[in-house]
């Protein structure tokens, strides 16, 4: 398996500035990493200097709360795919699913996904704020629309993906609805193990520490 070519390679702290974004698409370069995640604010720069390449622009959405007024948040993922986005990954609003109106978060990803047309859209659950029970309802929800993709976190919140999550998701997802594991991601071995438990989609800051422990452990046998 090429790990690199499943591996969002990501930079979302408030602090970087275009120097760090330009670090991180180099380093897209030559890894070979199927795609970047960057705020909105850098999309524009990144497609200018991903010109000839393969490597997809992912920004985020809503981010990292999830709870902006939704014509807003519609606006964010159009105004981002005019800019040269691929694919979004938004935030889904945690309140609203707290207090079970799973309309609001349906009519939401839904309306979303119009804005983007056929790019690829990620939902984040956060699941490190969701009970076992409630990561399982939102993944039914999340498999209700038409979102792409569910991912567990924005690596914002006290923790990221676990493998228990995973395991939660992958029992109660849709057959059409794919996983990104993302949050706290910083060795391989845990890579592997998510990729085993159904994740498809990696988003992680360590993926270059990540790839040369792969290399390395390559070159033990």
């Amino acid at each position: 398996m090429n790990f690199n070519s499943i591996i969002d390679h990501t930079l979302l702290k408030p602090q970087a500035t275009s120097s760090d974004i330009k670090t991180l698409i180099q380093e897209a370069k030559t890894y070979n990493f199927g795609a970047i995640c960057i705020a909105p604010v850098w999309v524009r720069l990144a497609k200018k200097e991903l010109e000839k390449t393969n490597i997809k622009i992912v920004t985020v959405i809503g981010f990292p709360l999830g709870n902006q007024i939704s014509a807003i948040k519609q606006k964010e993922a159009a105004l981002a795919i005019a800019h040269g986005a691929d694919e979004i990954d938004m935030v889904m609003n945690i309140g609203k699913f707290k207090e079970k109106d799973f309309q609001f978060i349906i009519n939401e990803i839904n309306q979303i996904k119009k804005e983007i047309g056929d790019k690829i859209l990620k939902v984040i659950i956060e699941t490190a704020l969701l009970s076992p029970s409630e990561i399982a309802n939102a993944t039914k929800v999340i498999s209700s629309t038409n979102a792409d993709f569910i991912k567990t976190s924005t690596g914002f919140s006290y923790r990221g993906a676990t493998f228990q999550d995973l395991e939660i998701i992958n029992e109660n997802k849709s057959e059409k609805l794919a996983i990104k594991a993302a949050g706290g991601i910083s060795n391989f071995s845990d890579m592997e193990a998510f990729y085993k438990l159904g994740a498809t989609r990696f988003g992680t800051s360590k993926s270059v520490s990540i790839i040369n422990g792969l290399k390395d452990k390559k070159n033990e046998y």
